[in-house]
């Protein structure tokens, strides 16, 4: 679904990504996980349009998308739940919701929106609220159902947890496992709690240094000694 061939990416002069590949199939939900500053974040940028390689080509269901603009991306089915939130805290719940569907034809927006609040109901209870005097886990699945709201075929998440307690860590994480499961999308996630994100995936990537050091099933990742002391603590 997803094929990232030997990308380069850079901001300005400096370098982030050195000659990069990976693939997500369809249907998968696939970890990257890496250190601060390891280029996870870059990669998900270039995919969503929001940086373009200076060498190397990004496709999605077989069509070049390495220099096309985040809006055509984003009409292809590709969304990208950016790290930090980043909901509209002057306006309400459902403003949001309204907001993030602005891609779906008016015949099916309120059908998406009721969707979502089905989905995550205490967002129907809040749903005159300003999204800015939510708490940080409300404001995290108000973020998930926002970009839903797209319909999307690919899915990419970059750190959900950040700033999360952990409790509400474990509900954002099975969340994400349930939208892959039950409703089909195919998810790219990036995130600082490796041990979490290996343990809802089914296969994972390691980037150290914008270059790729690992791959491969989950299981045989969080199993890794290297990959163990680095990232899960243990």
């Amino acid at each position: 679904m997803l094929q990232i061939n030997n990308i380069k990416v850079a901001y300005g002069k400096t370098v982030a990504i050195h000659g990069l590949s990976l693939h997500v199939e369809q249907g998968e939900l696939v970890a990257l996980v890496g250190a601060n500053g390891a280029g996870k974040s870059t990669i998900l940028r270039t995919v969503s349009g929001l940086l373009h390689p200076l060498e190397g080509t990004v496709t999605f269901e077989g069509k070049d998308i390495s220099r096309m603009y985040p809006d055509k991306i984003l009409k292809m089915g590709v969304a990208h739940c950016p790290e930090g939130r980043h909901v509209w805290g002057r306006m309400t719940v459902e403003e949001n919701l309204i907001v993030g569907g602005h891609v779906l034809p008016k015949s099916e927006l309120w059908a998406q929106v009721e969707k979502m609040y089905d989905m995550f109901p205490r967002l129907k209870e809040r749903r005159t609220q300003l999204a800015g005097s939510m708490s940080g886990g409300e404001q995290q699945m108000l973020a998930i159902a926002r970009v839903l709201m797209t319909n999307p075929k690919f899915l990419m998440f970059d750190e959900p947890s950040l700033g999360l307690a952990p409790v509400i860590v474990e509900q954002v994480m099975d969340t994400i496992s349930q939208i892959n499961r039950e409703s089909g999308v195919t998810i790219l996630l990036v995130e600082q709690n490796a041990n979490m994100a290996l343990a809802i995936a089914s296969r994972g990537y390691v980037i150290e240094s914008g270059l790729m050091a690992l791959e491969g099933s989950a299981a045989a990742l969080r199993n890794n000694e290297d990959v163990r002391r680095a990232f899960l603590g243990r």
